[in-house]
């Protein structure tokens, strides 16, 4: 694996604002779908007491880059004699961890982890660092290595695998909208840290930077290995997405499949040259009551490994899809994404 280089040598900084930025494209639509929901979650953030349930624990990382609170779910299975794996599940805008409109209502992680034995963790944004509970993915101070949420949320990570005794080689990252930006930074700067990232309704890293006109993925891929440094590897990527969804079109993720294959093609031998040689297979799933059709995409490198999975769901809007969902931006009848996100985790840990 070649060493990437330092990314003052990336050679791929804009000189200047691109003409058209994707935060343009996305931020209209979003903050009219988050602006009802400031309201509650400023009022959670602001003092009403931490939503618990049976296994759940409340904490509060401090570290260099500030303080997060976030809430641990253990399985009842949890007994301090085998090492867990940890999903780490990251909301979306105008969302909480795991209290109002929380991603643990959402995804229904803690009935998944009490039958398949693995603890989750949900941090939860403050309206101190983002009014409507976003999380700072479009920040270049929230886009590098030991600093601002990355830095937070890595913490938390390490943190939950020293308290719990956890599993350090199967760490995995889920996130949803602003949270789907802030797993693929995660991914870029903490790959040492985290064994596999799915995205939901996200985008490629910097997105914030780029020109869909002039900007290729390739370019953004140059920014992704010279982030990781003499840390990078192909960490693999799930990517979900609705194909009706007006807050992050389906070219966001289809450039972010794009993107990530690139980033693998790099990191194999440090030249975008094909090297990996990977083979994509798809598979579709027609709609049936109640129920969407979508597709499932895999693209692997030749030894079977995982380079990027995705999942493309027809009529499908701004949401996390799932039959038991509990939340504002839930889809009932989309595949289960949070049993999508367990298979994919389960089959993947740190190299």
């Amino acid at each position: 694996m070649t060493s990437p280089p330092t990314e003052s040598h990336a050679g791929i900084e804009p000189t200047r604002p691109p003409r058209r930025r994707w935060l343009r494209i996305v931020s209209g639509v979003l903050a009219s779908v988050v602006a009802a929901g400031s309201v509650g979650v400023a009022a959670l953030q602001l003092g009403l007491p931490w939503q618990m349930g049976e296994g759940d624990r409340n904490h509060v990382y401090e570290g260099d880059a500030g303080s997060q609170r976030y809430q641990v779910h253990l399985p009842p299975q949890h007994d301090g004699t085998a090492r867990l794996p940890v999903v780490m599940a990251i909301h979306g805008c105008a969302m909480t961890g795991y209290g109002w409109n929380s991603m643990k209502s959402t995804t229904q992680f803690n009935r998944l982890a009490d039958q398949e034995v693995f603890i989750v963790v949900y941090p939860t944004q403050l309206v101190s660092r983002n009014v409507i509970a976003c999380w700072n993915s479009t920040d270049p101070q929230d886009q590098r290595l030991d600093t601002g949420e990355p830095a937070l949320l890595a913490g938390i990570a390490r943190q939950v695998v020293e308290k719990y005794d956890a599993d350090p080689d199967r760490l995995h990252v889920a996130d949803a909208s602003s949270g789907a930006g802030t797993a693929a930074i995660l991914a870029v700067t903490y790959p040492d840290v985290f064994a596999t990232v799915t995205s939901v309704a996200g985008g490629e890293y910097r997105l914030n930077q780029v020109d869909p006109d002039s900007t290729s993925p390739l370019d953004t891929a140059h920014q992704v290995w010279a982030q990781m440094g003499d840390r990078a590897w192909r960490v693999p990527l799930l990517v979900i997405q609705g194909e009706r969804d007006e807050v992050v079109p389906p070219l966001v993720a289809t450039r972010l499949v794009e993107h990530w294959t690139a980033v693998g093609d790099l990191v194999d031998d440090g030249l975008p040259n094909d090297s990996l040689d990977p083979a994509e297979e798809t598979v579709s799933v027609p709609g049936a009551a109640g129920r969407h059709a979508y597709t499932h995409t895999t693209i692997t490198a030749p030894d079977g490994s995982s380079i990027v999975e995705s999942y493309r769901v027809q009529d499908m809007g701004h949401a996390w899809p799932g039959p038991d969902g509990d939340g504002r931006y839930t889809d009932h009848a989309g595949p289960d994404a949070s049993a999508r996100v367990w298979e994919f985790a389960e089959r993947h840990s740190m190299p």
